[in-house]
């Protein structure tokens, strides 16, 4: 993985690459930014600067073996650990060196994907996955080995959020005190949801999300797009490559959300007083709760981000409205009066709520159904003068 190859984040390559010349490589770093702004493949990136003694941006002035086993992703002393959970391949005990081919896949078609494309891509995302005290066990026994070719090890670990607390106390003595010559890199979206005491231990470093510019130009260099739709993409992306790919290739589960979410809100206002419309919504309820519960929490949030946009666009903020809903006879600015200071908080706390629960493995049908009892009572409340 070459820094030249990765999008923006030029202040973020110079700190990295100038911290190994300078050989203050901080032996557990964080590296925190929201989907799609490259936190992984800069950190395959440094990774292979560090492994390789690379001494420039372009990464492939070093070791020239070490490099060729970057381009697979194989080499021995870069070590990785993302979420896993069980599959028609693994019955039991899944860790992340039974899915190192599906790894490889993703980070050579997608490196800027999330972890809706990781599900997706191992035929399991009606489940939640997650770091373990298998993982952790399996970490520590890696890294307890020499290297393999004398010099650093890398421990890359996905998606850091969704270790475990049995897991993350596992490796806290580890990554407080590793082996010499031992780096760890985390990655994550969720800087809260990993516990203080890993944190505190952990350089973190932030990435911002991509700028504009930076997209709209990577898809005129790869996909071959017209400037105007570039630009066009490039703003509804939001700073999200991964999401500028989805609608490039028209493979967006954003298409597939916004037709549940428009029916939703629709079948949500007619439903006062109306018998009908109740049906829909519990029949809308049973339909979402037959996918997976990683696709029901993406649709949620996708639904959180809705209602923001609206929002915004209600009070007049549209330099910060990306949102252009493709469905026929909706328009953002006619559904915008409906979202207002009297309600938003409450329908984001309902669907965060709403979140919060599937993630924990309670019925979905019930908790769809109650949302969208009380989402009917919301969007009628009046905004205060």
């Amino acid at each position: 993985m070459l820094f030249e190859n990765i999008l923006g984040q030029e202040h973020i390559k110079k700190h990295l690459t100038q911290s190994v010349d300078h050989g203050r490589i901080a032996h557990a770093q964080l590296f925190i930014g929201n989907e799609g702004c490259g936190t992984l493949p800069m950190a395959i990136a440094y990774a292979q600067y560090i492994l390789c003694n690379n001494t420039n941006s372009e990464n492939n002035t070093g070791n020239a073996t070490c490099n060729l086993k970057f381009e697979n992703i194989s080499h021995p002393d870069l070590h990785f650990a993302f979420p896993v959970t069980t599959s028609d391949k693994v019955k039991s005990h899944p860790v992340s060196s039974h899915y190192l081919k599906e790894w490889r896949q993703l980070l050579k078609e997608q490196p800027y994907g999330n972890l809706f494309d990781w599900y997706k891509l191992l035929g399991v995302d009606n489940k939640q996955g997650q770091i373990g005290v298998d993982e952790a066990l399996d970490i520590v026994k890696a890294l307890s080995l020499k290297s393999y070719e004398g010099g650093y090890k890398v421990m890359l670990i996905w998606m850091a959020e969704k270790m475990n607390t049995t897991a993350s106390n596992k490796l806290l003595k580890l990554i407080e005190e590793p082996p010499n010559k031992t780096i760890f890199i985390l990655i994550a979206e969720d800087e809260e949801q990993i516990i203080n005491t890993i944190r505190s231990r952990c350089q973190v470093l932030h990435f911002p999300p991509l700028a504009e510019e930076v997209i709209k130009d990577a898809l005129i260099k790869d996909y071959n797009v017209e400037a105007a739709i570039a630009t066009k993409i490039a703003h509804q992306a939001n700073g999200n490559y991964n999401k500028a790919c989805d609608l490039i290739y028209k493979d967006s589960e954003d298409i597939q959300f916004e037709e549940w979410f428009i029916f939703w809100i629709r079948s949500a206002f007619k439903a006062k007083g109306n018998k009908a419309a109740i049906h829909d919504l519990i029949s809308w309820s049973e339909d979402i709760a037959k996918t997976g519960r990683e696709t029901q929490k993406q649709f949620l949030n996708f639904c959180l981000d809705f209602f923001r946009q609206a929002l915004l666009l209600n009070y007049n903020a549209t330099e910060l409205v990306y949102f252009e809903p493709k469905t026929e006879n909706f328009k953002l600015e006619n559904f915008a009066p409906f979202i207002h200071n009297n309600n938003i908080l409450d329908i984001s706390n309902e669907l965060q709520e709403a979140i919060y629960h599937i993630e924990r493995n309670g019925n979905s049908k019930i908790i769809l159904t109650d949302l969208s009892i009380k989402l009917t009572r919301l969007l009628h409340k009046k905004e205060d003068s």
